[in-house]
Parts: structure tokens; sequence; C-alpha cells
């Protein structure tokens, strides 16, 4: 089922083998043979020939927006969520500057998800709250001067 360079299997096999199974399997009558092998032959075609000239080759605005949810970042690299993209992106060989580059993001482009940097805002506020009640506030009053006494000789 391969073609002449013995890596790449040939169109019309394909095809047969296809519309071979797919007949096998569904009653079709043979005036929609012709419109059958007509879409399998163009899809492989276009499978073959790779994406279409009109497909973007960053993701655009819009889709961009949908990867940025409250709770999570959608990772363009494996299309999971995350609540933080930096140890994600570094298990993969990345800086998040190397990534906004590879995907034409803007330098804005949050690593973090909305919710939880918000979080954190919060407890590192908690914690300077409660490092300035632990910590006694310097005395106003100033402590009577010392008289300096001469040592003996």
């Amino acid at each position: 089922m391969s073609g002449r360079d013995g890596d790449r299997p040939c169109p019309v096999t394909l095809a047969a083998a296809i519309i071979e199974a797919y007949v096998r399997t569904n009653p079709v009558p043979p005036e929609k043979l012709p419109p059958l092998l007509a879409a399998i032959g163009e899809t492989l075609r276009a499978l073959c020939d790779g994406p279409p000239r009109n497909v973007p080759a960053f993701p655009t605005q819009m889709m961009i927006a949908k990867t940025i949810t409250p709770d999570y970042i959608i990772s363009l690299e494996d299309g999971r969520p995350y609540r933080s993209l930096k140890r994600h992106l570094a298990s993969r060989g990345l800086t998040p500057e190397q990534y906004r580059a590879k995907w034409g993001l803007n330098a804005d482009y949050p690593m973090v998800a909305p919710s939880f940097s918000a979080q954190r805002a919060d407890q590192a506020r908690a914690r300077e709250r409660a490092k300035r009640k632990r910590t006694p506030a310097p005395s106003k009053v100033k402590a009577p001067a010392r008289q300096h006494t001469p040592l003996p000789a």
C-alpha cells in the first residue's frame, strides 16, 4: 500500500481501501459512488498537500482569547489547561518569551491564570500584614544621653 518512495502510501490505493471498507458496511447506490469517490480523492489530496493556504500560521486573536479562562491558561503546545504555564514550558525547553514568539503572542500575554494570580497576590498581602504585626514599631521616645566619664589614668 505504499507509493514509489516506500514511506508514503499511494493515494489511489488508499482511496480504494477506504471506499471498499465503506461500501462493505454501508449500502451505497451506484449513482452515489462518483460523488463519494470525488470527496475521498479531494480529501486525500488535501492531506497530501498539507494545510490549505488560507489557514493562518499563527492563531487568530479570537483563538488566543479563548485560551485565557478565569481559572486556567490553555497551552497552545498541547491544548491542556494549566494554572501556570512556566513549569510546563520549562519541561518543553521553552521560556515564556520563546513561547510568545513561537505562537505570535503579545508581550502582555499572561503566563498565570487570572484567579490563580489573584489568589497568590492575596496570600502575599496577608503575609506582609502578618509580618508588620510581628515587628514592633520603633520607639519615638529618645533615650537619655549618656554622660561621658573619663577613665582614670
